[in-house]
C-alpha cells in the first residue's frame, strides 16, 4: 500500500510538472531583440483629423481629443474607421490593445486597401489579430493581395510573444516601392519584397476595424465568436501616418509627403532592412512563425517566385 502512495504521488507530480512545461511553452514569454524604435520617429496624428467612421455607428468613440479610439463587436455590429485621405506608400502604425479574455471567432485588423476603388482588382495589405480562445496562443496573420488576386493571398502567421490585452503594443506596416515590412513593436516579422508581378502598388485608405471572422479566424472556424462575452472593445491610440498623401487630381506617382525626420518613401533608412532588424527579423521567424504560404503545397502546387 505504502509504495501504491509513492507511485500516485511521483505520478500526480511528474503530471504538474507536465503541465507547468506546456504551460510556459504555450504562453511564449520571449525577451525580443533590440531594434531602433522606428514609431519614436513618426509624428501621432489625431484620429479626428485623418479618420472618419467606416462602420458601427456609436460603437465607434473616439477620446482624448483625438488621441484615442475605443471600436466594439456586439451582436449587432462590429464598427471600423477609414482614413479621410488614400495614401500611395508610406509608414502607418497603431497602438493597439485587444479585448480581454476568450475572444474566439473576434478580428480586429490594421491595413490598407483600395477595394471600395477596385472592386475586382484591388490591393491590400493586412494584420490581422485573431480571436483568441484561452487554450491557445494568440495569433497575427500578415497578408498581401495584389491587383485583385483575393483566392492567392500571401499569409503568414506568427506566435505573439507576450499579453496583447494587457497594455497597447504597436503593430506597423511600411510600404513603399522597395518593400512591405510588418512590424510588431518595431520588429520586423516578415519582409515582402517588391516583385514586378505581385505587388501591391495604387493607392490605398488606412483601415482599423473589429468584426466577427466566425467562419475562419480561431483554429479554422473551430471556435465562433460567443457573443455572452459582448461587447469585445479593442482600444487604438498613437496612430502614425506619414508618407504620400495621394493627389487624385494628379499623375498616380504624385503626392504631398507628411511632415517627418525621417523619409519612409525614399529614404535611404527604409530601402532595406539595417542587419540589427534583419537579425531581429529572423528571431521572429524561427521562433514564432508557424505559418507560411510559401510551404503551403496543397495551395501552391508551383511556389509563387517570391518564394524561391
Amino acid at each position: 500500500m505504502a509504495f501504491l502512495q509513492e507511485k500516485l504521488v511521483f505520478l500526480c507530480l511528474l503530471v504538474l510538472c507536465m503541465n507547468s512545461v506546456l504551460a510556459s511553452s504555450r504562453n511564449r514569454r520571449y525577451t525580443s531583440p533590440s531594434v531602433p524604435r522606428l514609431t519614436d520617429v513618426f509624428p501621432h496624428v489625431s484620429i479626428t483629423n485623418v479618420f472618419s467612421k467606416a462602420f458601427g455607428g456609436s460603437n465607434v468613440q473616439v477620446t482624448g481629443n483625438g488621441s484615442m479610439a475605443t471600436l466594439a463587436l456586439d451582436k449587432i455590429s462590429g464598427s471600423g474607421l477609414a482614413s479621410v485621405n488614400k495614401y500611395h506608400y508610406g509608414f502607418f502604425s497603431a497602438a493597439i490593445k485587444l479585448p480581454p479574455g476568450d475572444s474566439s471567432g473576434v478580428v480586429v485588423a490594421f491595413y490598407l486597401s483600395n477595394a471600395d476603388v477596385f472592386p475586382h482588382n484591388h490591393d491590400e495589405i493586412d494584420i490581422e489579430l485573431l480571436g483568441h480562445d484561452e487554450r491557445n496562443e494568440w495569433v497575427i496573420q500578415t497578408n498581401v493581395y495584389a491587383n485583385g488576386s483575393v483566392n492567392t493571398g500571401r499569409e503568414e502567421k506568427f506566435y505573439l510573444w507576450f499579453d496583447p490585452t494587457t497594455q497597447h503594443h504597436q503593430y506597423t506596416i511600411i510600404w513603399n516601392n522597395h518593400h512591405t515590412v510588418f512590424l510588431v513593436d518595431n520588429i520586423p516579422v516578415r519582409e515582402f519584397q517588391h516583385s514586378s508581378t505581385f505587388y501591391p502598388s495604387k493607392p490605398m485608405s488606412v483601415y482599423a476595424t473589429i468584426w466577427d471572422g466566425s467562419e475562419w479566424a480561431t483554429h479554422g472556424g473551430k471556435y465562433p465568436v460567443n457573443y455572452k462575452n459582448a461587447p469585445f472593445t479593442v482600444s487604438f491610440a498613437e496612430m502614425e501616418m506619414s508618407g504620400c498623401i495621394s493627389n487624385p487630381s494628379a499623375s498616380p506617382s504624385s503626392c504631398s509627403k507628411t511632415p517627418s525626420s525621417l523619409d519612409p518613401v525614399e529614404g535611404p533608412e527604409f530601402v532595406k532592412l539595417t542587419n540589427q532588424q534583419a537579425s531581429a527579423m529572423d528571431w521572429a521567424r524561427r521562433k514564432l512563425m508557424f505559418y507560411s504560404y510559401c510551404k503551403d503545397t496543397s495551395r501552391f502546387k508551383v511556389m509563387p517566385p517570391e518564394c524561391r
